[in-house]
């Protein structure tokens, strides 16, 4: 029996473990199921946001990109630490002190039915193409982890059973518990991989000189060009703000402060990840030319001391699990309060509410699979993604800090106009003046909510007043 095959046994196991520990944290109601009954604590939103951020995208996708573009691709991460620390001080407390469940559900409280709806609907479509990559990302773990024992596709259904079973068991108390494990493990896999990786080719000097000349590999910026970069930190700053995810997170803490300072601490945890992950890339064109790019972080660490490569390869699986967990956990929130008990069953017991969230799980952790198997480039997919964002963002921020221009009708027509935005985006190559989808949902965005400050006169309730 192989070393990292025990590894990866001995990680499943301790996981399901967790989860049954955390199963009898969540037995008092969908809100302990869904929230942790908000009593999440500084140290448990720190690694749970470290968790949702430091995913396949994080790891596979950052090598994946910067097997093909260098050191640059690092900055990934970093514009998600800073997405989380932005969000730790401007609104994880608000978020908090307002008590609801979902985005959509602010959205009704300030604003209107239709404003939750296209709400709900949008949210669950990103969080539905995010988890997806999750899947892709850890097929590619296993199959290079273990080639004997797993395809890619094969990879891919462990880690829905292994996502789907930890989720459905102990919701969110299990994703931030199951955390602090992951986000340990991934620590100590990627810095020691790392050194190891680059001990074994040479060190970094040896492996710049086996690197293709056109490419700047290890200059940290000219590999993608500031613009892009730039837009990395908008989409990410934008999407922490009011995805539901994260959102949630931030609703399942203790108090406001523990909120905040969760947030921060966990956007500090995320920073390194990615850079050491695009180092990995890097070795891995140095080492491996030819093969498939998403296959690059997997195929340089099995080459490695085999508890090494164990230790590493589950730690990357940690991130997939941690990250996907959180989203399962977030979509399946959206359905069960945004449409389930607001439209099917407003008077639903709330055990039986619980249960349905459970089996909801099920349900999107299967659709999600599909998805993952029509799913190409796991940055690229992510990050289009995230963009839609945007609108519930800016209807946030303008709820919170300048009510006066808020109008009932903004939330759903801001959300509509992102929603345009991206599909003519894909659609219309001549509307991209921009470097990235992001800038140009900003300006159509804030555009469009100012528009409606001044053609609607109904206003909606001061955030003081809620």
């Amino acid at each position: 029996m192989s070393i990292p095959f025990v590894i990866v046994i001995c990680y499943i196991i301790a996981l399901f473990a967790i989860s049954l520990y955390a199963k009898k944290l969540s037995t008092s109601g969908s809100e302990s199921f869904i929230l942790a009954g908000r009593k999440l604590t500084t140290p448990i939103i720190a690694v749970t946001i470290t968790g949702v951020a430091v995913g396949g995208a994080s790891t596979i996708g950052v090598a994946e990109r910067a097997y093909n573009v260098g050191l640059a691709a690092g900055w990934y991460n970093a514009a998600w630490g800073v997405g989380a620390i932005v969000m730790g001080l401007v609104a994880a407390s608000k978020y908090r002190s307002l008590n609801v469940s979902t985005v959509p559900e602010l959205f009704e409280k300030f604003y209107d039915t239709k404003g939750r709806i296209i709400c709900v609907i949008s949210q669950m479509i990103i969080l539905l193409a995010i988890t997806s990559l999750q899947y892709i990302a850890g097929g590619a773990i296993l199959a290079s982890l273990l080639p004997d024992i797993f395809t890619l596709h094969s990879g891919m259904i462990m880690s829905v059973v292994v996502f789907i079973g930890i989720t459905f068991i102990g919701g969110m108390w299990s994703a931030g518990l199951s955390n602090i494990l992951n986000v340990s493990l991934i620590y100590v896999g990627t810095i020691f991989a790392t050194i190891a990786t680059l001990k074994s080719q040479g060190g970094l000097g040896s492996i710049a000189l086996k690197l293709p000349k056109e490419v700047p590999y290890l200059h940290p910026i000219a590999g993608l060009g500031l613009p892009i970069i730039l837009g990395w930190f908008a989409v990410m700053i934008t999407q922490t703000m009011s995805l539901q995810a994260t959102v949630q997170i931030a609703c399942g803490a203790k108090d406001e402060k523990q909120a905040k300072n969760g947030f921060i601490i966990g956007g500090l945890l995320m920073i390194p990840i990615g850079f050491l992950s695009a180092l990995m890339g890097i070795a891995a064109k140095a080492a491996y030319p030819g093969i498939s790019a998403t296959m690059a972080l997997p195929k340089v660490l099995v080459s490695l001391n085999p508890l090494v490569a164990g230790i590493t390869l589950a730690a990357l699986w940690a991130a997939d699990v941690s990250t996907a967990c959180n989203l399962l956990l977030g979509t399946s929130t959206l359905f069960t309060q945004d449409i389930y008990k607001r439209f099917i069953s407003p008077d639903i017991k709330d055990k039986k509410l619980m249960l349905v969230s459970k089996i909801t799980v099920v349900i999107l952790g299967l659709i999600t699979f599909m998805l993952a198997l029509t799913v190409v480039s796991i940055l690229k997919t992510l990050l289009i993604a995230l963009s839609l964002t945007t609108a519930f963002t800016v209807v946030f921020l303008f709820t919170v800090f300048m009510p006066s221009l808020c109008r009932k009708g903004s939330a759903f027509y801001t959300t509509l106009a992102g929603i345009i935005v991206l599909i003519l985006w894909q659609l219309v190559p001549a509307i991209r003046i921009f470097p990235h989808v992001i800038y140009l949902e900003w300006l159509v965005c804030i555009g469009v909510f100012l528009l409606i400050a001044v053609f609607d006169t109904v206003k909606i309730p001061s955030f003081a007043k809620i």
